[in-house]
């Protein structure tokens, strides 16, 4: 459960570089991914994807403020805690093994796992998302 955020805090503080400007305000890589995959995890649960929206957006706003050897440090702990998880406990590869989108689920899930929006989450709903159809769409 620790793993995912620390390896989006690393990425996004390492990301923490400003690509432009707007208003005065610096524009930075990582806040272009934050309302980037916003968008995917909105359209595939507006509710969560808000949350997810929100959570990641105090993680970068935390993140940025790092130095680049602690974004790494943490990246680098994020997936030993991963594959230790996976390896030790779950006794199964991570999803993204087989899946690519499994890396913009994932944070989803652990989101999902502490504040309980949906009930019923798992493989068969990330399955079909994969496929190009939304949650929203499923629960019409």
């Amino acid at each position: 459960m620790i793993g995912i955020p620390l390896i989006i805090a690393g990425i996004l503080g390492l990301l923490a570089i400003p690509i432009t400007h707007a208003g005065g305000w610096p524009i930075e890589a990582s806040l272009l991914l934050v309302i980037a995959v916003a968008g995917v995890d909105t359209w595939l649960d507006l509710r969560l994807g808000l949350l997810m929206l929100l959570a990641a957006f105090v993680i970068y706003l935390g993140a940025r403020t790092l130095v680049w050897q602690l974004c790494v440090a943490l990246f680098i702990i994020g997936w030993v805690f991963q594959f230790v998880g996976h390896g030790a406990y779950e006794k199964r590869a991570p999803a993204f093994y087989k899946n690519a989108v499994h890396l913009i689920i994932g944070p989803l899930w652990v989101l999902n796992h502490i504040v309980r929006v949906r009930r019923n989450t798992g493989i068969p709903d990330s399955k079909r998302a994969v496929k190009g159809e939304s949650l929203q769409q499923r629960h019409r």
